[in-house]
C-alpha cells in the first residue's frame, strides 16, 4: 500500500492541467478550499463532484491510479462519517438499536463533511500529480514574493515545501521496505491486540528516523558542495508564463462558485 501512495508524486502527461501555470494551480486549489464550504445540500455537492471529476479527466491521470493511491484516506473518511453518526444528536431518529441511536442530521452531516474532506484531498492530489516539485516551488515563491519586502523568508519556505514533497514518496518506499524486513523477522503489524501493534511500530520508527536523518544530511552536503547560499542573486532556468487557459480555469471555478451560491439552501 505504501508504494501506491500518490501524494507528492508527479505523473507526466500531455494535458491542459499539466500545461497550466503553477501559480494558477495554486490559486485554484486555495480558492477551491474556500468554495467547498459553500456547499450545504445534495445539489451543491453534486456540482462539486462533477467539477472535481472533470478536473481528473482533464489531467489525463488514470482514475484507477488515483483511487488506488487514496485508499489510506478512505479510512479517515469512514472514521469521520462514524464520528458524526454517533456524536451528532439532532433531527429525527432513523435507526435505534439498544444504546446505538442514529439521527437524521448526524447522517446528513457525516456524509457531507466526509465528502467535503475527500474532495479536498482529491483536488490537492491532482495538484501534486500534474505539477513537479520545482514548479510548485517557483509558483509559491512568486506568489509570496511581495512578502520579501517585510523580510519574510519566502525562498526558504518554498524550498522547504519542495523538499518535503520530494521526500514523501521516498519515505513511503523506505517505510514499505522496513516493514517487509521486519515482517520477515516475525514482527506482525496487522494482527493481535492494539497494545502489541503499538509495540510492533517501534522497530519500524527507529530505522525510519535514522534513514531520514541520513538522507537529510546527504542532501545538505550535496547542496553545500554545489555552492547553494540561499535565494539571493539566483536566476530562474524555467520562466513562468500565464496563459489564457489559466484565466479560463479560474473563470470556470468562479462560475462554479456562482452556481453553488444559487443552489445553496
Amino acid at each position: 500500500m505504501m508504494e501506491k501512495m500518490i501524494f507528492g508524486r508527479y505523473v507526466p502527461a500531455q494535458s491542459i492541467i499539466h500545461r497550466m501555470d503553477p501559480r494558477s494551480k495554486l490559486i485554484l486549489i486555495f480558492l477551491f478550499v474556500c468554495v467547498v464550504f459553500i456547499a450545504n445540500n445534495v445539489y451543491t455537492y453534486a456540482a462539486l463532484i462533477i467539477y472535481t471529476f472533470a478536473m481528473i479527466l482533464l489531467s489525463k491521470v488514470p482514475v484507477r491510479f488515483i483511487i488506488a493511491g487514496l485508499k489510506p484516506v478512505f479510512l479517515l473518511v469512514i472514521f469521520t462519517l462514524i464520528l458524526h453518526l454517533f456524536l451528532t444528536r439532532e433531527g429525527a431518529i432513523i435507526f435505534e438499536l439498544g444504546p446505538i441511536t442514529i439521527y437524521e442530521e448526524g447522517l446528513r452531516q457525516g456524509i457531507f463533511i466526509s465528502l467535503r474532506f475527500f474532495l479536498l484531498i482529491l483536488m490537492t492530489s491532482i495538484l501534486t500529480l500534474t505539477t513537479t516539485p520545482i514548479e510548485i516551488t517557483d509558483g509559491l515563491e512568486t506568489l509570496l514574493g511581495p512578502l520579501k519586502k517585510v523580510k519574510f523568508p519566502v525562498h526558504e519556505l518554498a524550498l522547504m515545501m519542495s523538499i518535503s514533497l520530494r521526500f514523501i514518496p521516498t519515505l513511503m518506499g523506505e517505510t514499505d521496505k522496513i516493514m517487509k524486513a521486519q515482517t520477515a523477522r516475525g514482527v506482525d503489524f496487522s494482527g493481535g491486540p492494539i497494545k502489541e501493534r503499538v509495540k510492533a511500530v517501534i522497530p519500524l520508527l527507529i530505522p525510519l528516523f535514522v534513514s531520514s536523518f541520513k538522507r537529510a544530511e546527504e542532501l545538505a552536503t550535496a547542496m553545500e558542495a554545489r555552492g547553494y547560499r540561499g535565494g539571493e542573486g539566483r536566476t530562474k532556468y524555467r520562466q513562468l508564463s500565464w496563459r489564457m487557459t489559466d484565466t479560463m480555469m479560474l473563470l470556470l471555478l468562479a462560475s462554479l462558485s456562482v452556481i453553488l451560491i444559487l443552489l445553496r439552501t
